[in-house]
């Protein structure tokens, strides 16, 4: 503007200096709740907080001395005589007109951008919800669950059978499987299954991302027909902290409830499951019960025969289960020497009566029919599970492909809402929905300190109420840019977005000052609050605009990432909208809380 090059370096540095420093430190701010949050979604991007403190901190300390020195070095000096008003261009002209007539339509502009907020929560509601997405691993899960109580060698025929199928297609490189229990917990999203003779699961390898869904399409269909009384769900790694089961209902009781009135109750959420067209694969995590045979013990004739119960708890491990009397060793291997009766025999549990006793303290042997008034067989439910000391039965499910739990979740509620629960019992949703909802409640800590700074920062630099107010109220129209970005990509509003939206308004929020930071300069210069607001807005207009067009740009790479998509689009459409907005409604609001009318 015709000014010295040294003094104007050392201007442009000195004049927005602590502004700009209280703005830097609510950009900062913004991200503070991530890293106090104790869930495990803050573990995940706790040190996005740390990488954006110290690296706008020290952008800051480079903007008031290196930028000033290389300004002074590499700006021309000012043609005297010469018109170098920056601003009289046709873009400046343009932007001036447009502000002054926001500013003289006020209420039509304010009305206008309500509008348009009512819109966007109307529309946020049709983004698709998602806690954390898959994995670009890849490689795929196959759970493979026999009926509870399958003995551990026919799982291992039936997966033999499995990894064959798997490996005749020529997309998949390599297969590793796990009996009896999970694989090591090599990639920490993913919980290991408890040791179990009816589970199974297999690690599949691909060669392209891409080919995932078709295998697993192609594979499905083989697994229903030829295992029929398997649970075979295939999923996919997740990112993020991640869930076997992505849809749970939690049904609990007294300590002493009633097994078969739980599992009733959570029969009741299977039936609406099974008949929902969004889910794939459910069960309880009770899982099926077992039959199991009880030789009525009579103890008055035990006792004259000197057998008690552990003798023939003993007698019948050693007939169907095995008992360990060596240990064969082959090279580095230990294998155990089990002795047990033939198959034949195992399978006949009409002659169980016959099974030979041996009392502790005698060498002869009784028939367990002459111990037992007789022998039946009973259901029992082979496993318990517990929450709080209370028994805990859960309904589990997993959505189809291509739909999220949220959506899943959705479309049930209603007639799991329902559901009449006994009276001492009671339901609580679990999965995915409460690791989402505990992952944002844990922001609220670090929210409430993070905004009390923010809010004393914005004071102390305006020391007026009015400022602040303005910010405040223009911060929720950036939902406007985020909905209409997510709509518009498709891509799903998670965890990892909205941290992209707490960040978006810590740009917003210094954006902001820096604007209104320049109006009470002009305003000190002796200009009119009118003549202040439009032309901060105007003076403003390139470095806010710069400076949203290189964050916009800085977040383009991270569109391929699947973790981080949902923050670049947040974060760009957000803030392209924001820009606008900055430059246009907060001279707008500004406006209309200080009463300031047009000049005639």
């Amino acid at each position: 503007a015709g000014m010295e090059r040294k003094k104007a370096a050392i201007e442009s540095a000195q004049l927005p200096s602590i502004p700009l420093l209280g703005a830097t430190i609510v950009a900062v701010m913004a991200f503070y709740p991530i890293a106090a949050s104790p869930e495990n979604a803050g573990e995940y991007c706790a040190s996005l907080f740390s990488v954006v403190a110290i690296s706008l901190m020290f952008s800051w300390l480079v903007s008031i001395t290196i930028t000033p020195l290389q300004c002074k070095d590499l700006l021309p000096d000012p043609v005297a005589g010469e018109d170098t008003s920056p601003y009289d261009t046709p873009f400046f002209r343009s932007f001036n007109a447009v502000v002054r007539l926001a500013i003289r339509r006020r209420w039509l502009t304010i009305a206008c951008a309500v509008g348009l907020l009512v819109l966007a929560a109307f529309g946020f509601t049709n983004v698709k919800q998602l806690f954390f997405p898959d994995s670009a691993m890849t490689k795929f899960m196959v759970d493979y669950w026999a009926p509870q109580g399958t003995r551990i060698s026919v799982t291992d025929n039936d997966m033999k059978l499995i990894e064959q199928q798997i490996m005749k297609d020529a997309r998949v490189i390599s297969v590793s499987s796990f009996v009896g229990a999970g694989p090591p917990r090599f990639y920490l999203p993913v919980e290991s299954e408890a040791p179990n003779s009816s589970y199974g699961q297999f690690i599949v390898n691909v060669a392209n991302i891409e080919d995932i869904n078709g295998i697993m399409d192609d594979l499905r269909p083989w697994l229903a027909e030829t295992f029929p009384d398997a649970l075979i769900p295939l999923r996919k790694f997740g990112v993020g902290p991640s869930k076997t089961w992505k849809f749970e209902l939690r049904i609990s009781g007294p300590a002493v409830a009633d097994a078969s009135l739980l599992r009733d109750t959570a029969q009741k959420g299977i039936d609406i499951i099974s008949a929902a067209p969004l889910a794939g694969d459910f069960q309880t995590d009770w899982r099926q019960r077992t039959k199991t045979i009880v030789p009525e013990y009579n103890e008055q004739r035990a006792r004259w025969a000197g057998v008690d119960r552990t003798n023939i708890a003993e007698a019948t491990k050693r007939a169907f289960d095995g008992s360990t009397v060596g240990v064969y060793r082959e090279q580095d291997e230990l294998i155990p020497i089990v002795l047990r009766h033939n198959e034949q025999e195992r399978k006949s549990v009409g002659g169980l009566v016959a099974l030979q006793i041996q009392a502790g303290a005698s060498t002869r042997a009784v028939p367990l029919g002459q111990v037992t008034d007789a022998v039946e067989t009973s259901w029992e439910d082979p496993m318990i599970w517990r929450r709080d000391r209370r028994r805990t039965i859960q309904t589990q499910a997993n959505p189809v492909v291509g739909v999220t739990a949220t959506a899943l979740r959705k479309s049930v509620i209603e007639d799991f809402d329902n559901i009449v629960m006994p009276e001492g019992y009671e339901k609580e949703w679990g999965g995915e929905y409460e690791s989402s909802r505990d992952s944002q409640a844990s922001l609220i800590p670090g929210i409430v300190p993070a905004a009390i700074i923010m809010a004393v920062i914005i004071v102390a630099l305006f020391n007026a109420y009015r400022p602040p107010l303005v910010i405040a109220l223009s911060v929720p129209f950036a939902l406007i840019g985020i909905t209409a970005g997510l709509l518009g990509t498709g891509a799903a509003f998670g965890f990892v977005a909205l941290l992209g939206a707490m960040s978006l308004v810590g740009m917003m929020i210094k954006n902001a000052v820096v604007l209104l930071d320049q109006a009470n300069i002009h305003i000190d210069e002796g200009q009119s609050r009118y003549d202040a607001i439009v032309n901060a807005a105007i003076s403003r207009a390139r470095p806010v605009g710069l400076a949203a067009g290189t964050t916009v740009l800085g977040v383009v790479p991270l569109l391929q990432d699947v973790f981080w998509v949902g923050l670049a689009v947040t974060v760009m459409a957000g803030l392209t909208f924001g820009t606008a907005l900055t430059l246009i409604l907060v001279p707008v609001l500004y406006a209309t809380l200080y009463r300031i009318e047009e000049p005639a």
